[in-house]
Parts: C-alpha cells; structure tokens; sequence
C-alpha cells in the first residue's frame, strides 16, 4: 500500500468506525459534522463512540485490501523499557512492534501478514492492525487502546448494547468482570444497512481507571473494499473475551503520555449536556394526538426518539437538542431563515441516512438567540428502522408539525 495514502486511510477508518458505531443513534450526520468543527466534536464522538459497534477513536485503517497506519513524523520513534523477562515495563513506553507481539502471541496458530502498529508515544495514539489466516480465509484485526475519564458518558455507553430498534446486529452481551470492568461483546456487520456481507465482531473492555481496550475483526481481509474471505471471523466471542482482557493492555494504557489522558474531572468550559429523559419526555407531549407511540429509546443526555404510528404504518421520529452550537449558526441556517426573536430556522427533505431502500428523512432544524447556541433538532422518516425499507409513502409527520415541535416554548425549560 503506498505509504502516502497512509493518513487519508486512518482518517476514513476513523470517520467510517464513529459513523458504524453510532448507527444506533444517528441525526444529520451533515449538520453534525460541520458543527463538531465549532465544538470539537464533543457532543458527536460521545454519541457515537463505541454506541454500538464498539470500533473506537483509535481502530485502524482497512483501505483497498489492506490495513494501514498514519505515519506522526512530529511524533518521534517510541522506545520500550525491557524487564529481567523480557516484556515491557509499564514505567516505559510501547512501541507499535511491542503491541503487534503482544497481539500476535494472543491469535491462535496461522499466518499474519499486512502488519501496522503505533506506539504508546505516537499520535493519535496506540493500536495495531494485521491480516490473519487461520487456514479459513484472511481476515483483518485491529486492535486500539486508550483512556476516558473515569465516570464519563463515553464509558458508560461503551457498556451498553446497541437499540435493536435503529440498528441491526446478530449478538450483543455484556458483563461486568470481577474488577469491575465493562465488557462488551458485539457481533453485527459493517454495513447496518447489511449492504455487504462483511461482518464485524468487536470485544470492548473499560476498566474503572478510564483504561479501554477495543479488538475488533472482519470476514474479509479488509474493513471496506475487500470481498469476504470466510464465512465469520476468525476469534471467537471466547477468543476475543481473552485477548481484550489480557493485563498487558493496562500497561499499555497507563503508558500514554500524561499530557493525551483525559482529565479527573469534566472541563467547566465545555457545553453543558441536557438530559436525555428530559429530551424524550418533552417530545413525546409535542407529538400530534393521531401518533401513537409504539417504541421509543435515546441516550442519557441530548437525543432521544420515538417510533409512531398513525394508522398508515411505522416512523421513525428522531430529536437531538444541544447547547454550544452558535458558532456553526452560519454553516447551518445560512439558506434558511430568522425569526423576529433571533431564532434561526433551516427545513430540509433528503434521503435516510442509512441506505434503506426508498427511505426520506425531513428535518426541521433550530438555534435559538442567545450565547447558550441551543439547537433543537428533530427529523422523521418513513419507516419505523432506518435499516429496513421506506414502508409508506412519507413521514408521519408533516413538515409543518415537525417545525412546529422544534420551535415550541417547551424546550425553553432546558436551555
């Protein structure tokens, strides 16, 4: 694989791993994307970090049938600190040949090739990556390691299964281990949309020190661009359970450079979240009488959504309310319109944006005035699973009600 390709490759694994992960709990991904320009992608990366495919911020690249790295050249080579048998000292960093043996030692007998890897001290942080025959059929494996903050909404969401509602998998199980650590084991398809074949199996381990570990395979050599190989993946839910909880990680993790750990204590000056429940229990006394709600979900802070129907068949109704949004105000409304209050207000009609046949998704979008940049944003479609096909005609609700919904006085009481 040509080396320059290398970072444009990690970058598109990253965005396809949060995008895949997240499929559960997806809004306008295009609105979202531009405003996490504005604030950092905070809001974005929480929701869809590890949601639900368990391919997380530091999962490696599958480009063209082969598994590639970013070359940091700001980053200079890590070094690893050696004990009287030979393995790493957690006091020294990893390098990304320390991680690839660790990984390799792991894997049952068959023949590796492809192999990527970054170190402890290398940006944006450590994993490795290779191609595995077990005699069945090549496979592409990542590993990544990295650290949240203890008590966080990323760790928490990193222990729960995905919404079968929004998104469609085979087998979701978690435990909580003797040491109190989350493990989750997932096993769906790289494409919710189940557009391809490829399946995806992930194993995620997160400690209460913040420590995360995500292992994740294909049945192709690799994530996208690649024929399926085998039937399933190589490591079984058993073989995965293994290698993610394996000691070795800790080390690893507790090697990242202080100056990349997440803080203790949540930044005072990042947006403040809203309640999930709250945002579920506001949208469902703004819903018109005639839609009856038959399934309803959402996350502990900002999104949250309801499948109604009104006697014509299921819809999907979907809401997202956020604070710190003001500086993308221009991005998002610039061809909609203002109100007499200041309130910015954008309408749009587009397709769904998981690949179900015939699905519409309409979307009224808001910002009220105000230096807080609360937006609310809600949107329907037509289907009641966003993975399946349109199964009527339009949303159950029109664009009008949706509107409506997004601008009500109700959602003054959480700004």
């Amino acid at each position: 694989m040509p080396q320059e390709h290398g970072r444009d490759a990690f970058e598109d694994r990253l965005s396809a791993a949060l995008r895949d992960a997240g499929d559960g709990f997806e809004t306008d991904r295009g609105s979202l994307v531009t405003a996490g320009r504005v604030r950092g992608r905070r809001a974005l990366l929480r929701r869809r970090t590890a949601v639900v495919g368990g391919v997380a911020g530091v999962a490696l690249a599958g480009v063209g049938g082969a598994l590639v790295l970013p070359v940091d050249e700001s980053a200079g080579p890590a070094r690893s600190g050696v004990s009287s048998n030979g393995a790493p000292t957690a006091t020294t960093p990893y390098s990304g040949d320390d991680l690839l043996r660790e990984l390799k030692a792991r894997l049952p007998k068959g023949v590796t090739s492809q192999e990527e890897a970054r170190g402890t001290h290398d940006r944006p942080g450590p994993g490795a990556a290779l191609v595995f025959d077990d005699s069945a059929g090549a496979a592409a494996i990542s590993l990544g390691v990295d650290r949240l903050r203890p008590g966080s909404d990323q760790i928490r969401d990193v222990g729960k299964c995905p919404d079968k509602n929004l998104t469609d998998y085979d087998d979701c199980v978690t435990d909580r281990l003797a040491d109190g650590s989350l493990l989750r084991l997932y096993r769906g398809y790289e494409y919710p949309d189940r557009r391809a074949e490829t399946k995806l199996w992930t194993a995620d381990l997160v400690t209460a020190e913040g420590h995360h570990v995500t292992l994740s395979e294909w049945n192709s050599p690799a994530q996208k661009g690649a024929p399926v190989s085998r039937d399933e993946p190589p490591l079984t839910t058993a073989q995965l359970r293994g290698i993610v909880t394996a000691g070795v990680w800790r080390e690893v993790a507790d090697a990242i450079p202080e100056a990349r750990k997440p803080s203790a204590t949540p930044s005072t000056e990042r947006p403040r979240d809203t309640s999930g429940k709250a945002v579920a229990d506001t949208l469902a006394r703004l819903l018109p009488k005639k839609a009856n709600v038959v399934a309803q979900g959402g996350q502990e802070s900002e999104y949250a959504y309801v499948v109604v129907d009104d006697g014509r068949g299921a819809s999907l109704v979907q809401i997202n309310v956020q604070h710190g949004m003001d500086g993308a105000a221009d991005e998002l409304y610039g061809d909609g319109e203002t109100l007499p209050d200041g309130t910015r207000v954008a309408t749009r009609k587009s397709p769904g944006e998981k690949g179900g046949s015939g699905v519409v998704m309409w979307t009224a979008d808001t910002l009220r005035a105000g230096p807080e940049g609360f937006r609310v944003v809600v949107s329907a479609f037509n289907t009641g699973d966003q993975n399946e096909a349109a199964t009527r005609e339009a949303p159950a609700l029109t664009m009008d009600q949706l509107r409506e919904i997004a601008l009500s006085e109700e959602w003054d009481a959480l700004r």
